[in-house]
């Protein structure tokens, strides 16, 4: 071993400049190595817990193996081969636990403990002393400036001799707690040696000791065993390579479609659409308000199960219920210069959510899905057939079908206002009526309006001069008619077409309008709809924008002259103006809308106010007087 380097305990009392810088250097070395000493110290420790971790590693994976047989795996448990083999292997584990617990105790007695007993003895003891040292100094460097500042013309024999006594007990005290300081720092230039291979050769014959066992404890009795293993994970290496190969050639057979069914919205112009859907899944984006102005859009799974509409964040187990679809409407709306976005409205006329498809295809499938289900089809014995048979009824030619009045022959008689004035004199016999042809109730080639706009003329006549009307589209007059009325039934409906009609004396005339405007309408793609709340009185039937209050349009409850509802779908109703034109000649046209509630509910509405109407005349003075 080399020379060690000291500090001369001669040189002590001196403290000269010389003796104080080397001591610098000692003192620097001992830090040095405390700083060492904590970083080895925490290795240590860190194998040392490692060792233990793996005892109790060890211990809960031979539980583990035990527990396979306990489980209850969804695909089937596993068979009585691996079973065996994992019980013989917790065996194994819980020997080679015994041997590593040995080891984990031999690693704290004979490596942690050595150093941690070096940095709380050797390393502890020199900063003490340091700091011992440090203070004795400090006090005889205090005694000797006030023994320096002794007078010299009056001297003070008692004041002299204190002082000098004092400095005597400092030099003696740091001269004292020097040589301890010195005698501290040149032993430990030989303890740090001792310290750093002790630990090490307790840790090496620990291993050396774990290995040794554990090689007499396994020995020729595991090759076989191990052997019989090796082959049975061939055999099941096997069959995995063969069944990779299979799903590889199956892969890319899934990879060698179209382009187009990675492509969204691949077929704008003709796509494929299924309009029978009763259910529908997929990927849609949810509009959702974060303020008042400000709106995020969520892309989340939305699936229909019965008459509700479910969502399901992606990695949740199930979805939760967030519109319930009976007797609601769907109609495309613009939102944020997006497209395909539509929006779900709940029967009381209250915007539901709004929602966006990825494609044209999905977009129209998913209104199609939506307004089957709003129907309830779904709770039909057959709800595919129905939907089917409805929609093929909307899809048939616009040209007049003699065969769709047959399918109201048993709806109940309308509400025919001439029939009505005519039925105290005369009644018709249901098997002699005949029914007209479709081209005597419609002219063939009708146009169809699908928005409520009204003409520029009587838009002119609205705002030009006469009659003052309020900002919320009423006038004084339309209010107090309101106020005096007996009758006031608000519905929410939405407004589905008009076209002019060539007779009003039958309701067929509503049924086949109802049909060429649902047949018009699946034909040219048209799903948006318009929604107004239609206000029923005794004076007139008005339809309301639900948004501004304005009145869109007004029909006098005396010029409707037929209105009936349709017999499957219980939303449908429809009704017949007849009003004079300015040259005097009468015009008439059908009016069909959809409502959140049932059109016979309408249809009654509008018939008691009828009936209010023929009661006031009655009982009004000029017919007491024609009586």
């Amino acid at each position: 071993m080399p020379a060690v380097d000291k500090l001369l305990l001669e040189e002590a009392l001196q403290d000269s400049p010389q003796t104080r810088s080397l001591l610098s250097v000692f003192e620097e070395d001992a830090g040095t190595l405390t700083d060492y000493t904590n970083q080895l110290l925490q290795a240590m420790q860190r194998v040392y817990g490692a060792q233990n971790e793996m005892c109790l590693a060890t211990q809960q994976l031979s539980k583990q193996l035990l527990a396979y047989e306990k489980q209850n795996f969804a695909l089937g448990k596993g068979d009585e081969e691996v079973i065996s083999t994992l019980h013989y292997f917790s065996k194994v584990v819980d020997e080679l636990n015994i041997l590593h617990s040995e080891l984990a105790k031999q690693l704290a007695d004979t490596m942690v403990l050595p150093i941690i007993q070096f940095r709380e003895k050797d390393l502890t003891e020199v900063s003490t002393l340091k700091d011992l040292f440090g203070l004795a100094s400090n006090e005889h460097d205090l005694s000797m400036a006030k023994y320096s500042r002794l007078p010299k013309r009056r001297e003070n024999e008692k004041l002299k001799t204190e002082v000098v006594k004092e400095v005597a007990n400092a030099r003696r005290k740091q001269h004292l707690s020097s040589l301890q300081y010195y005698c501290a720092l040149n032993a430990l230039q030989y303890r740090k040696r001792i310290a750093m291979m002790e630990p090490m050769l307790g840790y090496t014959q620990g291993q050396i000791n774990f290995f040794k066992k554990g090689a007499e404890m396994f020995s020729k009795r595991m090759d076989s065993f191990l052997s019989s293993v090796s082959n049975m994970v061939q055999s099941i290496q096997g069959e995995l390579d063969a069944e990779a190969d299979a799903m590889r050639v199956s892969q890319q057979d899934l990879l060698s479609v179209n382009e187009s069914v990675y492509t969204p919205d691949s077929d704008v112009t003709s796509p494929a659409i299924n309009r029978n859907l009763i259910q529908k899944a997929g990927y849609l984006n949810l509009r959702n308000k974060t303020g008042l102005v400000t709106t995020t859009w969520d892309r989340l799974y939305f699936f229909t199960q019965g008459g509700n509409l479910m969502c399901q964040p992606r990695g949740a187990v199930a979805g939760g219920l967030i519109q319930d679809l009976d007797n609601c409407s769907v109609m495309a709306v613009d939102c944020e210069d997006r497209r395909y976005c539509f929006q779900i409205t709940t029967p009381t006329g209250k915007s539901g959510i709004t929602l966006q498809a990825e494609s044209k295809k999905e977009y129209e499938e998913w209104i199609c899905a939506i307004n089957n289900i709003s129907r309830q089809i779904y709770l039909t014995d057959n709800p595919e057939a129905v939907a089917i048979k409805l929609n093929q009824t909307a899809l048939q030619a616009v040209t007049p079908i003699t065969s769709f009045g047959k399918k109201h022959e048993s709806l109940r008689p309308s509400q025919n206002v001439k029939n009505m004035e005519m039925e105290s004199d005369k009644i018709i016999p249901k098997e002699l009526s005949t029914k007209p042809d479709c081209t005597e109730l419609i002219a063939p080639g009708t146009p169809i309006q699908f928005d409520m706009v009204l003409p520029a003329t009587e838009f002119l006549d609205q705002n030009r001069g006469g009659r003052r009307t309020n900002p919320f589209g009423e006038s004084e007059d339309s209010k107090n008619d309101e106020e005096d009325s007996l009758l006031q039934q608000m519905f929410v409906v939405r407004f589905l077409g008009s076209m002019a009609v060539q007779s009003d004396d039958t309701n067929e005339v509503i049924y086949e309008a109802m049909r060429q405007v649902l047949a018009a309408r699946a034909i040219h793609n048209i799903f948006r709809t318009t929604e107004s709340h239609l206000m029923v009185t005794t004076k007139s039937l008005r339809l309301i924008d639900p948004q501004t209050q304005v009145t869109r349009t007004t029909f006098e409850l005396a010029s409707v002259t037929q209105f009936a509802a349709h017999q499957d779908n219980k939303r449908l109703l429809g009704f017949v103006v007849r009003v004079t034109e300015s040259l005097g000649e009468e015009s008439m046209s059908a009016n069909i809308f959809e409502s959140n509630t049932e059109g016979e509910k309408i249809c009654y509405a509008i018939s008691l106010g009828k009936e209010i109407i023929e009661a006031q005349k009655i009982s009004s003075p000029s017919a007491v007087l024609e009586s």
